[in-house]
């Protein structure tokens, strides 16, 4: 215990002898996570907006006729050949008439005196909803096509293939924030430790003369670079809250809402981005440790 409050004192001291760069290095670390976090939050949101689709990511099958139960066997097979899926349907001409009745509403009378078949029949078949079944749909819908007594295979292309593109876009940059988090953090970190360590370098070779393990020089570095990596992650992360609710509350509105269910990050993401900007930082306050005292 008395190792550890000697440790936590040389280590305030340390952060104050150094306040300008420390302070630096905070606003990097901090700047560094909320750039990353912002992007990671859109692409979560994203992936998860594309897990809700539900009538949007189905393919509509138009049938020639209405199959029996036999060749609708038959049909689920095949699909089910191709690729997983989370349902299929079969609408007959009855069902489509009747759906397309109630969408019509109060104008149900523009039906009048039309036979109530003349309507095709379909399979509706819903993919798993996940952004591999988004990249995999058009092939999918190629595959229905061949399907003998199929007239035509209809699903959103124009507006999946837009999604997925973004999606797409959202995960290079969110993998290229992530690089520059990993970069800017060791960087400043291992910078700040090293004028930290010139400033000290007399009093370490006294420390190093009089007996002290390489633990007791080395810790007090370790925790400055591990509080800078949980000061710097936490501020970012709370200024993307706060740019996070701010943004709630400019688009609030039942429709946007419905539209596009924004959720911010669950604690065990706060705490693993917490915890790698620590880690990359202890890391960095390593590398500068073991480079200048060679311990």
């Amino acid at each position: 215990m008395r190792f550890w409050a000697v440790v936590l004192r040389h280590t305030c001291r340390n952060m104050l002898l150094t306040w300008k760069s420390q302070g630096m290095t905070l606003f990097t670390v901090s700047l560094s996570v909320l750039i990353f976090s912002f992007f990671y939050l859109i692409y979560s949101n994203a992936l998860h907006f594309g897990e809700e689709l539900d009538d949007d990511l189905r393919l509509v099958v138009y049938l020639d006729e209405e199959p029996a139960p036999p060749l609708q066997e038959e049909y689920r097979r095949k699909i089910l050949k191709f690729d997983e899926v989370d349902r299929i349907e079969f609408i007959s001409r009855q069902q489509a008439y009747k759906r397309f009745e109630q969408q019509l509403g109060e104008n149900t009378d523009v039906l009048t005196g039309v036979p109530t078949d003349f309507l095709p029949a379909s399979i509706e078949v819903y993919p798993v909803r996940t952004l591999d079944s988004l990249s995999r749909i058009k092939r999918f819908s190629d595959y229905l096509q061949t399907l003998p007594g199929v007239l035509k295979v209809q699903y959103g292309k124009e507006w999946i293939e837009r999604f997925y593109a973004f999606i797409q876009l959202m995960r290079v940059i969110t993998v290229l924030s992530g690089s520059l988090l990993i970069m800017t953090t060791t960087f400043m970190v291992a910078h700040t430790i090293r004028l930290t360590l010139f400033s000290r370098q007399q009093e370490l070779e006294l420390l190093r003369l009089v007996g002290a393990t390489s633990n007791y020089i080395r810790m007090p570095f370790l925790l400055e670079g591990a509080l800078q990596g949980c000061i710097g992650a936490s501020c970012g992360l709370g200024a993307l809250l706060l740019l996070f609710n701010w943004i709630t509350l400019q688009f609030a509105g039942p429709a946007t809402i419905n539209l596009l269910p924004l959720a911010f990050f669950d604690w065990p993401v706060v705490f693993a981005i917490i915890g790698l900007a620590t880690l990359l930082c202890v890391v960095g306050s390593f590398s500068a440790i073991r480079r200048f005292l060679h311990l």
